[in-house]
């Protein structure tokens, strides 16, 4: 049997963005879309529930090799790999490398590819820059969560965190609720928030003004978006809570203990937060373990019997289908917990290589003609 060529598609930032990756409406529909089959059960992901978030390289503090990495703000590396079913069925992975010192040097803080592959033969279909895909789908999740458990009645906003992944989660909130008017928002430099205030006055036409503290923006928020990142900690009081606010979390922070048990709970899909505690448990140090994700001190109180456990709550593709119920009431406090999910990626950049192939997009990349070894 002769070997067969394979090709595959490479998508650079300008081809991606070109084939759609900043329509935030779009990329919000293909969330729900994922969260549909996320309930179905028809996805895959790593580890051996098939529902870890991914693997990583986590750097030492001290080490005895001169050019092996040391711990550092934000500093890993992290391989994310799904398959997803429904019209998309295909296998992919994100890789990406993270270090906030990046910055400096004129780079984002992560660096990220995605890469679709043949669920058969494991060709590769599509490598594609996905450092835009990848806050665009962060971003679409919260937006999903805002189509079915913010109020109608809302009509302000709060942001904790004004870099590029709180200037997604706004874009996809106010797409699905551009009744919001006003705008509170608070980061770790105050120019950074007077900047992320002027986009938003300018991009969404929102009225929004720079917050002096985090009690201040979150008092004023019906909505509050919390994606700021780690390297600082961020204390929450849950007596700066409004009636019926609903809090969507893509980013982490602590609180006291009423801030979580005084609410409703809303995981993005409870298969990956039992997957966050079974590796917990695994590691040794269920503790430390909590403290390095998003829902860490969720699952703390959950453990003292606190908080409701994980497999009987709601996630929001449950609610999506109908299978669980949204918003009960204008009063109900809602706290939504996002901790990314490869499939994601693997949705939305499976649209992005769609539209570049009927676009003519890319560069057509030659792995062989033909394998040097076929057995």
């Amino acid at each position: 049997m002769p070997g067969k060529r394979t090709e595959f598609l490479y998508l650079s930032e300008p081809d991606v963005i070109e084939a759609g990756v900043l329509d935030v409406k779009r990329c919000v529909d293909v969330a729900e879309e994922t969260f549909v089959l996320l309930s179905e059960g028809d996805y895959l992901m790593g580890g051996p529930n098939h529902n870890s978030h991914g693997m990583g390289i986590i750097f030492p503090k001290e080490t005895k090799f001169p050019n092996m990495p040391v711990a550092g703000p934000d500093r890993r590396f992290f391989a994310m790999p799904a398959y997803l079913g429904g019209r998309y069925d295909v296998c992919g992975v994100k890789w990406y490398g993270s270090n906030h010192a990046n910055m400096a040097k004129g780079l984002p803080r992560s660096v990220l590819t995605v890469q679709l592959n043949d669920k058969d033969t494991g060709e590769p279909l599509c490598l594609m820059s996905a450092n835009l895909l990848s806050a665009a789908r962060t971003g679409a999740v919260p937006g999903v969560a805002t189509r079915y458990l913010v109020r109608k009645d809302a009509t302000t906003v709060s942001a904790i965190g004004c870099g590029p992944i709180g200037r997604a989660c706004l874009q996809a909130i106010h797409s699905q609720a551009p009744w919001l008017k006003k705008l509170s928002c608070i980061a770790l430099h105050e120019e950074s928030a007077g900047a992320f205030a002027g986009w938003a006055e300018k991009e969404l036409g929102i009225e929004a003004v720079a917050a002096r503290s985090h009690e201040e923006c979150v008092r004023a928020g019906d909505v509050i978006s919390v994606a700021a990142s780690r390297a600082k900690p961020l204390l929450l009081d849950s007596a700066w809570l409004r009636r019926g606010a609903t809090v969507l979390f893509s980013g982490p922070a602590s609180a006291d203990d009423a801030f979580w048990t005084g609410g409703r709970i809303v995981y993005d899909h409870i298969g990956l937060h039992e997957s966050y505690v079974e590796e917990a448990i695994a590691s040794g140090n269920k503790a430390g373990y909590y403290a390095g994700v998003i829902g860490g001190p969720i699952y703390t109180l959950i453990d003292a019997g606190k908080i409701p456990p994980l497999a009987s709550s709601a996630g929001l593709g449950d609610i999506v289908r109908g299978k669980a119920p949204g918003r009960a009431n204008d009063g109900e406090i809602i706290l939504f917990i996002s901790c990314g999910m490869p499939v994601f990626d693997v949705s939305f950049g499976y649209d992005l290589w769609q539209n570049a192939l009927k676009k003519n997009l890319g560069t057509r990349l030659l792995l062989w003609d033909k394998p040097h070894m076929v057995k």
